[in-house]
């Protein structure tokens, strides 16, 4: 498990820095998001780095996955202690920017706009030019073999680019380092309640029936005891025949299949498409370690289906599954 762990944050990393990652992206208030991020951080670093989480007074909001930025926010303050050895102090601030023609053309990755500025700023020891020069690129480090991939500030990089941002680092020798994170003024109008409305997403209504198909016993249990403790009633199989044959019992509501998508024998695709013939109401979603482009180049899979991938937590399975039952059952079963 610890190895799978490993290889997928390696994976998510890589896509990170190539802009590939799937993203999820929200209105966010900024105080409110370092407010509640910051025991997270802090547990993080341990007792011996002091925290400091600074908002600003009329903060715009942004938008941006909040589970990404978050994973930022805890590269860089890893990095930060780090270059702490001893202890010392991290600050993360936000402040309001307006980029003008004339600082955009100092800094061209830049367009003139609002932005919201995230800063983290540490005590440690700084990078020299030479260091400073390469922080961003793929598996460059400085730290000994075995402490450290050197994807996080990569993955920094590639994240704040594809939320249409920019990311700059100011350091010295001897005196600590700032990062500095410019996102997008969100200027949509913000849904009063957004947030308060989105809690109770993935519960089950009234009874829906979810059929699982996954070969992994392990994996297959994972995710019944999941969907239980979300209200829906599940059935198992660890394989497509013995799902065809709970299909065919009539009788029984299935609202949803969950299969797999490469399995041995009939694959879950072949099953999805004998399913809807028995079915045709049903809903069909697709799951796979596999990325989206591996499953569909190979033709496992054919583009613009439903695909939830592995590894899968318990909110990601309750958004997709919400997503995949879609209104027409909340209607129907309200």
């Amino acid at each position: 498990m610890r190895g799978a762990q490993r290889a997928a944050a390696l994976t998510s990393r890589l896509l990170a820095f190539s802009r590939r990652q799937p993203l999820d992206p929200k209105p966010l208030d900024v105080n409110r998001f370092l407010a509640s991020s910051a025991e997270f951080v802090q547990r993080s670093l341990g007792e011996t780095i002091d925290v400091e989480m600074v908002g600003a007074a009329g903060s715009w909001h942004i938008e941006a996955d909040p589970n990404h930025l978050e994973t930022t926010l805890l590269n860089l303050a890893i990095n930060a202690r780090d270059a702490m050895s001893n202890g010392g102090k991290l600050t993360i601030e936000a402040t309001n920017i307006f980029a003008d023609e004339d600082y955009c053309r100092q800094n061209p990755e830049l367009s003139a706009g609002q932005y919201v500025v995230i800063c983290v700023s540490d005590t440690g020891s700084g990078m020299p030019p030479d260091v400073l020069n390469h922080a961003f690129e793929p598996f460059f480090t400085t730290k000994e073999l075995g402490h450290g991939t050197g994807l996080g500030l990569s993955q920094v990089y590639g994240f704040v680019k594809q939320s249409g941002g920019h990311v700059k680092i100011y350091s010295e020798v001897g005196h600590g380092t700032t990062v500095k994170i410019y996102l997008p003024r969100y200027t949509r109008q913000t849904v009063e309640g957004e947030e308060a409305s989105s809690e109770g997403l993935g519960q089950s209504e009234q009874g829906e029936t979810i059929l699982v198909v996954e070969d992994e016993q392990d994996l297959r249990s994972y995710l019944l005891d999941a969907l239980r403790g979300l209200g829906y009633q599940v059935l198992g199989a660890p394989h497509a025949q013995a799902a065809l044959a709970i299909l065919q019992q009539g009788a029984r509501r299935i609202d949803l299949l969950l299969t797999d998508v490469v399995m041995p024998g009939m694959s879950g695709r072949e099953l999805g498409r004998q399913a809807q013939e028995i079915r045709p109401d049903m809903r069909v979603l697709y799951m796979s370690g596999y990325s989206r482009n591996a499953v569909v180049h190979q033709g496992r899979l054919e583009d613009g289906l439903d695909l939830l991938q592995k590894p899968i937590t318990q909110t990601q399975l309750a958004a997709r599954i919400r997503d995949a039952l879609g209104p027409e059952t909340r209607l129907h079963f309200s």
